[in-house]
């Protein structure tokens, strides 16, 4: 696996800061980003842009090419869940909550008290509660829920020095003109997208085409049906999708704050806003546990370039109110217990309704 960003060449690097969004969504779409590279002075024909994909892709330098689903428009529900694991029995009860199929993400992050966090998902958002009691269970642990109250940024993009600076080629407008629907639901065909493309999209001079002979649709209603979600928002980017840790981002702060509740809602947009906070909600407060009401994840190459990136957060949140010590704390991830990602099955196929 390539662990740091220095081993790309410029081609490479450009490739990545190009495309973490904005890949076209036509039936052949190498040859037009290619084209659009090298608008940008990236000399590269499709197939060498489709060959450097592949080889960032086999050596962990993307997590995957395709599309980013937002499952939270598919269906289902999410939430945010804290713990506290005694030190003695830290293992177990990570190998307890890791046995939940439920439990997607989990990570020990440093806190005197609340050291464990991890992400649950489910078809069914009455099922929270359930699950969360069954872990309580099983665990002897009392849980904390802390759902999204309000998404300000999800966005999580990673750029490296290269020659094009990040963001700045876009050809999400090629391809068909689409009018996004009203329905909440999913139909049979689409759930039959979603799942197939899930993990990403066929590294091939034609995904579309491919993911269309695996669902058996045509190749035209794959292509209108992607560029639709992403209009609605079903799908949050279409392009490449890196491995921060493999770029160099080794330090994850989620950084949380106990903002007044009149600011909230102003506050939060100007955090967001910082192109370094890649996730960014309001979250409920529990009483005599844990007194912060605001989230921003920030992640840094170095510790010190991410202990810069905290402060920013703070002078930030200082143009609006008078933040103290006791107001906010960061808690850096110390070790990764379990990331099998939102697995999307059940949760679109609960919310699927046949035409």
């Amino acid at each position: 696996m390539s662990t740091d960003s220095a081993e790309l060449d410029d081609r490479d690097r450009a490739i990545v800061n190009a495309f973490q969004g904005g890949f076209p969504v036509v039936r052949d779409p190498f040859e037009p980003a290619a084209a659009a590279l090298s608008d940008h002075g990236i000399d590269i024909t499709a197939d060498e842009l489709l060959a450097r994909i592949k080889q960032l892709d086999e050596d962990g330098t993307l997590t995957r090419f395709g599309a980013l689903i937002n499952a939270q428009e598919i269906g289902g529900a999410a939430t945010l869940v804290a713990m506290h694991a005694p030190e003695e029995r830290f293992d177990e009860v990570a190998e307890q909550v890791n046995a939940f199929t439920e439990v997607a993400h989990n990570y020990e992050r440093e806190h005197p008290h609340l050291n464990m966090w991890f992400v649950v998902s489910v078809a069914d958002p009455d099922r929270v509660e359930e699950v969360l009691a069954e872990i309580e269970d099983a665990t002897g642990q009392q849980t904390y829920n802390m759902p999204k109250k309000r998404e300000f940024r999800v966005e999580a993009k990673f750029y490296v020095d290269g020659p094009i600076e990040g963001g700045t080629v876009d050809c999400s407008a090629l391809g068909p003109d689409v009018t996004p629907s009203e329905r909440g639901t999913l139909t049979p065909a689409e759930l039959d997208l979603v799942l197939e493309i899930q993990d990403g999209l066929p590294l091939s001079s034609t995904p579309y085409a491919d993911v269309a002979d695996a669902i058996g649709a045509d190749t035209d209603w794959v292509v209108e049906t992607v560029k639709r979600f992403d209009a609605e928002g079903k799908i949050r980017r279409v392009g490449v999708i890196p491995n921060h840790y493999a770029l160099g981002y080794t330090e994850n702060g989620m950084t949380v704050w106990n903002v007044p509740d009149e600011l909230v809602d102003e506050v939060g947009p100007e955090i967001a806003g910082l192109p370094f906070v890649t996730h960014c909600y309001r979250r409920p407060r529990h009483e005599g546990v844990w007194p912060y009401n605001f989230f921003a994840m920030t992640h840094g190459r170095t510790e010190a370039e991410s202990e810069r990136r905290i402060e920013q957060v703070r002078d930030r949140m200082a143009d609006y109110w008078d933040v103290d010590d006791e107001d906010w704390d960061s808690l850096f991830s110390t070790r990764i217990l379990k990331k099998t990602g939102i697995r999307l099955d059940e949760r679109a196929e609960a919310n699927t309704v046949a035409e």
